[in-house]
């Protein structure tokens, strides 16, 4: 069934719905995740952070409440091409609010009314998806239309990062390099002389590396030594204000009373699962007791930044031998009071170490709001182009009209009415569990999985480089998700969800098998942690497909756009309640028991489908003659 356009030419699925549901996930993973990363490079504390952007997930969880509005009050399609415009002006509104003074809180009000906006747009969406196709198209687009959402998730953790980032090269200072070398009979000695810091005289501003080249001796220290070294240099670096306020606040929170909770749930909990479950750590000091020789890198300017402006460093390894690391001091905040005083970074040798080897790091600084109030303009642009797009090409389905009431009172009752119904449905109990359990597995590893891929190899990770993440999801995750959801969409458009509930449902669990492979035995090589990876999205996009059909299948009926967000409003909190202890979790049982535990998880979702009714021919397409 092609659907048709106002003029009454018909109009092919393809052309609408993977660019509306890419629009659907942008905004999302805007305020989940982009907007994090972009406070944190302006300076706001991690306590900050963590609290008031938290709240922006709120319209996700709470959509059902005003999805049956949304079913009553005009078109779907009005809903969307509307809800496109809302969200454009508001990521225009962040782009101009970025530079101002009072960024933080403006930003954080415009980007409430995004969330609101995309939440509502959601739910026409997904409205205008089950109107627009009949359910065996439905089986057919579903891995198409999820794995579009998943594109947009990770456009805006690569791509949208990979432009601020390039901006904020571009418009910084020079970068800064220094070298950092071992070596088994050179004497190393740490030096803490500020007043000895000379930097040359220049009228460029730009920053010094002191010393630029650091050999460090291989011989071991004690683990008090690489303490004082490491206070020597925080109480210099607070002295002249160079620490972000979040890591003074964070020490100084630490000295406050326990909460009831931590003193009486999380504490014991935690310590209980750590006694009986949790991994052994691995090695972190030699078998004398000692740790890796450190040293220190002082930085300067050469000239003081403008009034009133500030110029933030971050530094991080750039190349070479990463047994050298940078155990403190990755950011620095330059202020016309404290240029002329140097900022110090530790850097450490692995306690292993006992060749002569190299490593080179680097500083980068650049104007983080101009860059980042650049990229939210690029995002408007975009959002304007999808609000044009689709205001030609979505088609106009018959059966999209809005509920015909008569009064307000009428409305609140049709609400109540469409709410109500919702958990009248024939087992919507045993249907609610199965949404909340689906992806219990999958929501812990989410959130993991990019920590376990970074985290150094001694405390249980992979150690790979921002880089090598970004090509294990940007390429070879992409193309295994995408392959995934297009061939679980084929697939159940052909036998139906009756059918391939089991098979989607083990695909979805059991590939996770390949991260406990690679926490088990840490390889090296690259090409097999990308196989890995390339298992377990391969299965969450083909198994995801099952999910998303029975959501469809269980709001069927009458108010099945109000319906549907509600199943989608359980999946949200599936998805959320889960990721919330996930880190907990992981540092209490390490990595790879973790992943144990995640296995573990697949219980309940393989326990309640046999109990699951499923009509067997929903899902499967057909083919009338002429469609």
């Amino acid at each position: 069934m092609l659907e048709k356009s106002r003029d009454g030419k018909t109009t092919n699925p393809w052309t609408w719905i993977p660019t509306l549901y890419f629009a659907q996930g942008l905004p999302y993973v805007v305020a989940m995740t982009v907007v994090v990363i972009m406070y944190k490079r302006l300076g706001i504390s991690n306590t900050d952070i963590t609290l008031y952007t938290s709240w922006l997930y709120l319209p996700w969880v709470i959509k059902p409440f005003w999805s049956p509005f949304v079913d009553m009050l005009k078109t779907k399609r009005w809903w969307i091409i509307t809800m496109q415009l809302l969200i454009g002006a508001g990521l225009g509104g962040v782009a101009f609010l970025i530079p101002l003074p009072f960024f933080f809180q403006s930003t954080l009000a415009v980007l409430w009314l995004i969330a609101f906006s995309s939440a509502t747009h959601d739910i026409a969406a997904d409205g205008f998806y089950m109107l627009a196709l009949e359910s065996g198209q439905q089986s057919f687009f579903v891995g198409i239309r999820s794995t579009f959402y998943r594109l947009a998730m990770i456009t805006g953790q690569g791509l949208l990062i990979i432009i601020a980032g390039s901006l904020e090269s571009f418009t910084g200072l020079e970068p800064v390099h220094f070298t950092v070398g071992s070596s088994n009979s050179v004497h190393s000695e740490v030096k803490l002389h500020p007043q000895k810091s000379v930097v040359p005289e220049t009228s460029k501003l730009t920053f010094v590396a002191i010393p630029s080249d650091l050999v460090l001796n291989v011989n071991n220290i004690s683990p008090d030594s690489l303490g004082k070294i490491k206070d020597l240099a925080l109480k210099e670096n607070q002295a002249n204000g160079f620490l972000p306020n979040e890591e003074i606040n964070s020490r100084k929170s630490g000295q406050n009373e326990e909460s009831w909770w931590t003193k009486f749930v999380s504490s014991p909990l935690g310590a209980f699962i750590k006694d009986k479950f949790s991994q052994k750590s691995r090695q972190t000091m030699g078998s004398n007791g000692k740790v890796g020789n450190a040293g220190l890198v002082a930085i300067r300017l050469t000239r003081p930044p403008l009034p009133g402006e500030s110029v933030v460093l971050n530094s991080r390894f750039a190349e070479g031998d990463k047994s050298i690391s940078i155990i403190s001091g990755e950011r620095f905040v330059y202020t016309p009071e404290n240029w002329e005083k140097p900022a110090y970074i530790v850097v450490q040798l692995d306690f292993k170490l006992k060749d002569q080897v190299r490593s080179k790091f680097e500083g980068i600084s650049g104007n983080l709001r101009l860059a980042w109030s650049i990229t939210f303009f690029i995002l408007a642009g975009f959002f304007l182009m999808v609000f044009i797009y689709h205001r030609f090409a979505l088609p106009y389905p018959g059966s999209d009209h809005a509920t015909e009431t008569n009064s307000v009172g009428g409305i609140f009752c049709e609400f109540g009415q469409t709410f109500a119904s919702f958990f009248q449905k024939k087992n919507a109990g045993l249907a609610i569990s199965f949404m909340l359990f689906y992806r219990l597995g999958e929501a812990m590893l989410v959130k993991i999985s990019p920590p376990f891929l970074l985290d150094a190899r001694e405390l249980g990770g992979l150690g790979l480089t921002t880089g090598q993440v970004g090509l294990v999801y940007g390429t070879v995750g992409v193309i295994s998700l995408t392959i995934g959801g297009i061939v679980g969409g084929i697939a159940a458009s052909r036998k139906g969800l009756k059918y391939w509930i089991w098979p989607m449902a083990l695909c979805i669990t059991f590939p996770h098998l390949s991260y406990l492979y690679l926490s088990w035995f840490t390889p090296e090589n690259l090409l097999l942690i990308n196989i890995a990876v390339a298992v377990e999205l391969f299965g969450y996009g083909f198994g995801f497909t099952a999910y998303m059909l029975f959501m469809i299948y269980f709001a069927d009926g009458q108010h099945k756009t109000a319906h549907y967000a509600i199943c989608t409003g359980f999946m949200a909190l599936g998805m959320m309640l889960p990721g919330m202890v996930a880190g907990w979790l992981q540092e209490l049982l390490g990595y790879n028991h973790f992943f144990i535990w995640v296995m573990i998880c697949a219980i309940p979702t393989l326990a309640l489908i046999p109990f699951l009714k499923i009509d067997r021919e929903y899902g499967i397409k057909k083919n009338p003659a002429g469609s």
